[in-house]
């Protein structure tokens, strides 16, 4: 009987303006000795080789999917934004486009406001350190499509 190298994860991925799709990822076992890599690869084409690069607005990635609704039926959503740099790169005044973003849920405006028509500012303006991330839930009977549109690196 052969043995099995390799695990393999289900999840579940939303992108921004994508369709919402189920990815396989599958991981050698601890013990095997067979390793392989694939760089992700970013959905506007962006430079992959960044390391030791500025910070960019494309260090910060914006995830958001459907949860569940409020008692009166409207849709609720759950955003993820995240400082995706790998060391040394805090990213402040981290700016996004939203349209006319509104909720029926109360947000912090500490952690996600509209300041004016397509402009929503991200943790106050305080920095996301590297790894960092928040998140927040709104309810809307529809999903805005968010985008960063300018950050200040630190």
């Amino acid at each position: 009987m052969a043995e099995c190298l390799y695990n393999a994860v289900l999840f579940y991925t939303e992108h921004v303006g994508e369709d919402v799709g189920i990815r396989l990822l599958v991981f050698p076992k601890k013990n095997s000795t067979t390793f392989s890599r694939k760089l992700l690869q970013s959905p506007d084409g962006g430079d992959m080789n960044r390391i030791g690069t500025a910070c960019s607005k494309d260090d910060i990635a914006i995830f958001q999917g459907q949860t569940a609704p409020l008692p009166d039926g409207i849709p609720g959503y759950t955003v993820q934004i995240l400082n995706v740099c790998a060391s040394g790169c805090g990213i402040s005044n981290i700016h996004v486009s939203c349209g006319w973003f509104s909720s029926a849920r109360l947000i912090n405006p500490l952690v996600f406001r509209r300041i004016y028509y397509d402009d929503c500012l991200v943790n106050g303006g305080e920095a996301l350190g590297p790894g960092e991330s928040l998140s927040f839930q709104y309810a809307n009977s529809f999903r805005y499509p968010l985008s960063v549109s300018s950050v200040t690196c630190r």
